[in-house]
């Protein structure tokens, strides 16, 4: 019988539990852990956009600004009408100090979805 599992022992659920065990370590404060469990879910599954956003936000949170930004983008490529993660982008822009990038994104999240959050970052107003 074949190993399903590859040689790692690793299976789909077990990418499963990692990547909800990442998203309980992100809500503890603890992105660099659960960077570290998404890395293996992504290495399995680089098609999964909730892992890379997820990675993303984790990134974000450790101040890891340029691979946050790489996964935003990703997310992006494959999600372009996914206002939380222009949002984000936007967010790491502005913490890198570019400005003007952060502010076509703050819009486009805000033109996405009319979130009140999203609505005063884009500033339509200036």
């Amino acid at each position: 019988m074949p190993d399903t599992a590859g040689s790692t022992g690793r299976t789909p659920e077990t990418h499963v539990i990692d990547f909800r065990a990442a998203e309980q370590l992100l809500a503890a404060r603890d992105p660099r852990g659960a960077v570290k469990l998404l890395d293996k879910v992504i290495a399995a599954h680089p098609e999964n956009t909730a892992a890379r956003l997820l990675r993303a936000r984790a990134f974000f949170a450790a101040a890891q600004l340029r691979p946050a930004e790489l996964e935003f983008t990703v997310v992006l490529e494959r999600e372009p009408d996914n206002a939380f993660a222009h949002f984000a982008l936007a967010r790491t822009y502005e913490r890198q100090g570019r400005g003007d990038q952060a502010k076509r994104h703050f819009r486009l999240a805000a033109a996405l979805d009319p979130n009140p959050q999203y609505l005063k970052a884009a500033r339509f107003d200036t």
